[in-house]
């Protein structure tokens, strides 16, 4: 009896393990909104690592988390890093591509609570007299967290942050 329970748990691991093998290679996260401002004005908010704190979710959710920043204050080089929290964790991310008023690219590396190295993206498309900002989230899939993903709702936990962040920058930038 105790052999057949055991096989039934074995088999249902395995099963569940398959299972997750089978989701998607990569992600991708998404959240837009529409600002009453010129890309110009909205630009220098993301473009500034040092302006983050002014509009991110994140820096709210831990306000003793320790900064650093390395390089130029804006543009292609410029650094931030983080430790914080268990629900911040500890990283970096780095501007790897600025194209003003219109694109900033952030390589994201997350050292805890697990390793992750992600891109980030920020669009901004000029629509007459406002802007239409985008914020994305890209990377690959590593097996722990398609597992991960079987419990969580990864695209509805980030997308709720993104979409208070542009919220935030939106109210910046239209003042």
């Amino acid at each position: 009896m105790l052999k057949k329970v055991a096989l039934i748990v074995v088999v249902a691991i395995v099963a569940f393990l398959a299972y997750c093998a089978t989701k998607p290679d990569t992600f991708r996260i998404e959240r837009s909104i529409t600002i009453n401002a010129p890309a110009e004005k909205i630009f220098p908010y993301i473009n500034n690592l040092h302006d983050f704190g002014s509009w991110s979710p994140y820096e709210k959710k831990d306000p003793a988390m320790k900064r650093s920043y390395a390089g130029p204050d804006s543009g292609k080089g410029a650094m931030y890093a983080w430790e914080g929290n268990d629900e911040i964790g500890q990283g970096q991310m780095e501007i790897t591509n600025s194209t003003e008023p219109k694109n900033v690219t952030i390589s994201l590396n997350f050292t805890k609570p697990f390793k992750a190295n992600n891109t980030v993206e920020f669009n901004l498309q000029p629509k007459g007299e406002s802007t239409d900002v985008t914020w994305s989230l890209a990377g690959r899939n590593e097996f722990m967290c398609k597992v991960m993903q079987t419990f969580f709702d990864m695209d509805k936990m980030c997308g709720k942050d993104f979409e208070e962040g542009l919220s935030s920058l939106k109210q910046l930038a239209e003042k």
